[in-house]
């Protein structure tokens, strides 16, 4: 294409140069000169074009390029994103929970095999027409035995400050290791022995001395909480707490400013509340645990009958675990769950609620609650209740109204 422009611009050089020579009677030199003038002009005015041509072209490759390097360069942002997040997430621990459920469901899915093996052998059995089936006998109810110390003397006790606090230590297995504190109540009798609290405390009634004992109680947590902290050793308390407290006004209320104002110490506690108490909470009674949760501190369900119960539901209340009886654990895990033994403790756990094994009387126990999967633990045979250690005291703390401090 080139080569024909220039060809036309060699033609157009000589046309007018022909018409120099013959027209306006130029001289031949003139009439060469105007041709090649003519000829050098269409030259360069071509080359000129054809110039911004080519810079119009490279000028939007650019462009194009520069389009291309920022998508790719996003492209690669995205992708970067997307391999961080696989990087972060934790994929053994999903498999573990995955093996788990899988676990679970395997062990479910046998249990449902057994059950309608055992209900078509029985159906398969014709009944004898003598056979009469006698109807269990129902069980009788277990009570509570009835304190030791009368109550009246027991709140004379109280007055001469004979009321002292014990701990009793709760351990991870298999280092045994403490991991929290029950603080346990006991009574100094008047010939200088010491009374437990199964032999004190009262079953009906003596609301009122309950919540001094509580309320004592949680005066010295705070106190043995803040010495730790203090000391650079936190530790974790579990406090005695029952409805008497709850349901009282005043006595939930002074609950609630005492954890308030130690909220820096407030997640190292843990109150103790039994099943009963639990699952007969009112309203107003739900309302302070809840607002004792929101303050940080946690509860710990003691003498659970049955883990049949909404897991999520307790975690979000609160509850950080379950205490069943070790010994009754062990022998007849099917009274507490529908579960495999060795899977209740990690199906819980997924819920960050743990199952705390109480009464531990002897190593059998605790080989086979390990078994189990549980690894928290408490009873006579790891540690029995004793003095706080004299480095976990400190002085008297400034204490809310209606709250007596016990002297250990």
């Amino acid at each position: 294409m080139q080569a024909l422009v220039y060809t036309f611009i060699a033609l157009s050089a000589a046309a007018v140069g022909a018409a120099a020579y013959f027209g306006l009677t130029f001289t031949p030199a003139e009439a060469i000169l105007a041709a090649v003038v003519f000829g050098c002009v269409c030259v360069v005015l071509l080359e000129r074009t054809l110039r911004q041509r080519a810079e119009n072209r490279l000028e939007k490759a650019i462009e194009d390029l520069s389009r291309l390097l920022a998508t790719d360069a996003q492209a690669g942002a995205v992708l970067g994103q997307r391999i961080n997040a696989m990087a972060d997430l934790n994929a053994g621990a999903r498999l573990e929970g995955v093996e788990a459920d899988i676990s679970v469901l395997g062990t479910v899915i046998r249990q449902v095999a057994e059950a309608v093996a055992e209900m078509e052998d029985r159906a398969a059995k014709p009944a004898g027409r003598d056979r009469m089936i006698a109807a269990p006998a129902p069980q009788p109810v277990a009570r509570e035995p009835e304190p030791i110390i009368p109550l009246e003397m027991l709140r004379q006790a109280i007055a001469e400050n004979r009321l002292i606090y014990h701990i009793q230590p709760v351990v991870t297995l298999p280092q045994r290791r403490p991991q929290g504190y029950d603080l346990v109540p006991r009574l100094m009798l008047e010939d200088g022995d010491l009374a437990d609290r199964g032999d004190f405390l009262p079953r009906r009634g003596g609301e009122d001395v309950l919540r001094h004992i509580e309320g004592a109680g949680l005066v010295e947590a705070i106190t043995i909480s803040r010495r730790s902290r203090t000391g650079g050793q936190p530790v974790t308390l579990y406090i005695p707490l029952s409805r008497a407290t709850l349901g009282d006004s005043t006595a939930s209320e002074q609950l609630i400013v005492s954890l308030e104002a130690n909220r820096a110490i407030a997640p190292g506690l843990i109150f103790t509340i039994s099943e009963t108490d639990w699952r007969s909470l009112t309203t107003g009674e739900r309302a302070i645990a809840d607002a004792v949760a929101k303050k940080g501190a946690g509860f710990s369900i003691s003498g659970v009958k049955s883990l049949r119960v909404d897991i999520a539901e307790l975690a979000a209340q609160g509850v950080r675990s379950l205490r069943v009886d070790a010994a009754r654990f062990i022998e007849e895990p099917e009274v507490f769950t529908d579960f495999h033994a060795s899977d209740i403790a990690n199906y819980i756990a997924r819920f960050d609620v743990r199952l705390l094994g109480t009464g531990i009387a002897s190593e059998s126990q605790i080989v086979e609650l390990l078994e189990d999967g549980i690894t928290l633990v408490q009873g006579p045979h790891i540690a029995a209740p004793g003095p706080v250690r004299p480095d976990l005291m400190t002085e008297p703390l400034r204490q809310p109204p209606q709250l007596r401090r016990v002297e250990l």
